[in-house]
C-alpha cells in the first residue's frame, strides 16, 4: 500500500533550474511564509493558499517520475518558507526517497529558519535532505556566494555523499535564469534589489510592459 497523500500549499514547479543549487534540478516552490523577511523579492509567495492552490504529494511524485530521469540531477525546494509546511514537506521528501526511480536524487531545501531550530524541531525532514540553505534574508548583508541572498545565510551539507558535488558547483558563481510561461516572466536565482530594478528598466526600454512584480507589495 502506497503512503498516504499530505496537501501541499504550492506557488510553482519548474524544470529545469539551473541557478539553485548544482546541476539541472527541479524546483518546487511552496506558497506560504510567515518570517517575512525585508526585501524579500518573492513577497508572491508569502500568503498562504486557499483550497484551489493545495497540491497532493502524490500528483508532485507523479510529476517528477513523468521527467526523463537522465535529465534531472537534483530537486531544490524552496518559497514561500517550505518548513512552515513541515508535515507535507516531510511527506514529500519521504515519497522521493521511497521512489525507486527518484530516491538517489540530490535534494536542496531553502529555509529562512536557522539551522539550530530546525535540528530541534524538524530532525527527521533533515534526515532526508541532503543540503540545506538556511537563515533569513539580510538585504543589508550582500553576498555573491552562490545559491544565497546575504552573507549570513548558511549551506549545509548533510549528506557525506554530496560533499563534493556541491563543493565544486559553488566555484561557479551567483547567476540568473529568466524563462517565460504564459504571459509571465519568470526569474530563477538569488537576485539582488538593484539588479531587479535595472532588468526592469531595461525590459521596459526594449518595449517589454510590466505589469506586476514578486519583489514588490
Amino acid at each position: 500500500m502506497g503512503r498516504p497523500s499530505e496537501l501541499i500549499g504550492l506557488s510553482r514547479v519548474h524544470f529545469p533550474v539551473t541557478t539553485l543549487g548544482p546541476g539541472r534540478r527541479v524546483g518546487i516552490w511552496f506558497q506560504g511564509c510567515s518570517i517575512h523577511c525585508r526585501g524579500c523579492v518573492s513577497l508572491d509567495t508569502w500568503e498562504p493558499v486557499g483550497e484551489t492552490g493545495l497540491v497532493s504529494t502524490e500528483v508532485l511524485i507523479d510529476w517528477l517520475a513523468s521527467l526523463d530521469a537522465p535529465l534531472v540531477g537534483g530537486v531544490t525546494i524552496t518559497g514561500g518558507e517550505p518548513f512552515d509546511q513541515a508535515v507535507g514537506l516531510h511527506r514529500l521528501l519521504a515519497s522521493i526517497r521511497d521512489h525507486a526511480d527518484l530516491r538517489d536524487l540530490d535534494v536542496l531545501v531553502y529555509s529562512g529558519y536557522p539551522l539550530s531550530r530546525l535540528k530541534r524541531f524538524h530532525p527527521s525532514v533533515l534526515s532526508l535532505v541532503d543540503a540545506l540553505i538556511s537563515g533569513p534574508y539580510v538585504a543589508s548583508r550582500p553576498t555573491e556566494l552562490p545559491w544565497r541572498g546575504s552573507s549570513n545565510q548558511r549551506l549545509t551539507v548533510l549528506n557525506i555523499e554530496a560533499t563534493t558535488k556541491y563543493a565544486e558547483a559553488q566555484r561557479t558563481g551567483a547567476q540568473l535564469q529568466v524563462s517565460a510561461d504564459g504571459g509571465q516572466l519568470w526569474i530563477t536565482g538569488i537576485p539582488h534589489g538593484i539588479l531587479l530594478d535595472e532588468l526592469e528598466a531595461s525590459l521596459r526600454a526594449r518595449g517589454v510592459r510590466i505589469e506586476e512584480v514578486s519583489w514588490r507589495s
